[in-house]
């Protein structure tokens, strides 16, 4: 048997093939990250799923999330949530400075 053909490794990166790999790790979590924060309806519908989840405990989950996510006014449900939490963030936000500002 060669002896390169031994030393090579199928299932091992190389060095640089690694890096290349971090390299994309990296640039994906970003893009994600800020696909995020520019998305904040993505967190609230799944944390309202998730809730509802929680709350009702399904034995078939499956269908569970095929009926929360085919609901007619989800739209409207999930907007009234972010309007609502994106006003108190501002609220927070706004309280805060003033009080920073009068201390």
């Amino acid at each position: 048997m060669d002896a390169k053909v031994d030393a090579v490794k199928p299932d091992v990166l190389t060095v640089e093939q690694q890096e290349t790999l971090r390299q994309f790790k990296i640039k994906t979590r970003i893009d994600n990250e800020k696909y995020l924060s520019s998305h904040p309806e993505v967190e609230m519908l799944v944390g309202d799923f998730l809730s509802e989840v929680l709350l009702h405990q399904p034995d078939d989950v499956r269908q569970f999330a095929a009926d929360h996510f085919s609901k007619p006014d989800l739209h409207l449900v999930i907007g009234s949530k972010l309007r609502r939490t994106l006003s108190e963030t501002t609220a927070s936000k706004t309280e805060s400075h003033c009080t920073r500002t009068i201390n």
